[in-house]
């Protein structure tokens, strides 16, 4: 285990890390930091623990809207739907073919 350092709304935070994690943990300290100062300014600056709460708030939002737009783009079932359709459309093409 590894006591890692990060800093988070101008704050500094002393964590454990299983070993190999630190990268990870820095690359998410960054995500954090995108946003530390948008939730410095909702929270007015008073205090740490509202900081952390609104970034907690902008964080869950960008996850919910993740959650309801795939990055993936078009959902599997919208695929499949598609799938069928375009069988469908080639079964009646191969029909009109063999009926001509």
């Amino acid at each position: 285990m590894a006591d890692l350092n990060i800093s988070i709304a101008g704050r500094i935070y002393s964590i454990a890390a299983r070993d190999g994690d630190e990268a990870h943990l820095r690359d998410l300290e960054a995500m954090l930091q995108e946003h530390a100062q948008t939730a410095q300014r909702a929270s007015g600056g008073l205090n740490a623990e509202r900081t952390l709460v609104y970034l907690a708030l902008i964080l869950a939002d960008l996850l919910d809207e993740a959650h309801r737009n795939p990055p993936q783009g078009v959902s599997p079932t919208l695929l499949d739907r598609i799938a069928d359709r375009l069988e469908a459309v080639a079964v009646a093409l191969e029909e009109d073919a063999a009926e001509a």
